[in-house]
């Protein structure tokens, strides 16, 4: 199938159903203040999207986690598909940490804000503090799981960025585990900066619980390298 057909094929069905289960998760917001069945119907999107775009998902290391723990995921970001990724395949009650413009976007932004998403204000670093904290605080009180992609924005080369240390900072707040998740392939399903989605595989690493029970604020550089080290290596592994 030529790219240009493709595309024709596939544009227009990732936009009905991005309306279509957009509308659902408002009309179920007004019925779940918990944002738990918007996410369900956000993991159902996910679904969708990537039969629309024939992505299949290959899910490694999921005897790391458990459905009813809580833990702060820290995922690499390569692609627009990342999130669809893993809300379709891991099976943890999450929420992520967002781009505050993406809460400004009409439909998207009140999904994301009733579900229970959380803006960040990446030009205030002040508040930006205040929003790890918060994030700690509904880990703790909801004893749900955050997402977090520490590298600040996709890869545009593929390449593994630096990681910040906030999802360090709210794992040690909030006393849970860290959770290396390695995304392999989704740069190639969707490519930094293009609008042709592209089948193919896709894999979903996730790795050993990184401990933070025992650590203090200062240790989350150290932290911070451990989990980036572990998806680094996972990333090498999938090279070679």
């Amino acid at each position: 199938m030529s790219k240009l057909r493709s595309f024709v094929i596939t544009a227009p069905l990732i936009f009905l159903a991005t309306a279509i289960y957009g509308l659902i998760g408002l009309v179920v917001s007004f019925f779940d203040s918990t944002g738990d069945r918007q996410m369900l119907v956000a993991r159902a999107w996910s679904r969708a999207l990537l039969l629309i775009g024939r992505v299949k998902v290959k899910v490694e290391g999921l005897e790391n986690i458990s459905p009813n723990g809580s833990y702060v995921l820290v995922s690499n970001h390569l692609s627009y598909m990342d999130t669809p990724v893993i809300l379709a395949n891991v099976p943890v009650q999450f929420r992520f940490l967002a781009k505050k413009g993406l809460f400004q976007i009409p439909l998207l932004g009140t999904h994301l804000a009733r579900a229970g998403h959380i803006p960040v204000p990446l030009e205030d670093p002040r508040a930006a503090v205040r929003v790890m904290t918060k994030a700690a605080e509904v880990i703790r009180q909801r004893h749900i799981s955050m997402l977090i992609f520490p590298e600040g924005g996709r890869s545009p080369d593929g390449i593994l960025q630096p990681f910040k240390e906030g999802a360090a900072y709210i794992a040690i707040k909030a006393g849970v585990p860290l959770v290396p998740v390695t995304l392999i392939g989704t740069h190639e399903v969707l490519p930094f900066g293009s609008g042709h989605m592209r089948g193919g595989t896709v894999i979903l690493r996730i790795g050993a619980r990184v401990e933070t029970s025992a650590s203090k604020l200062h240790d989350r550089e150290r932290l911070t390298e451990i989990v980036r080290h572990q998806v680094a290596q996972a990333l090498a592994c999938a090279v070679d």
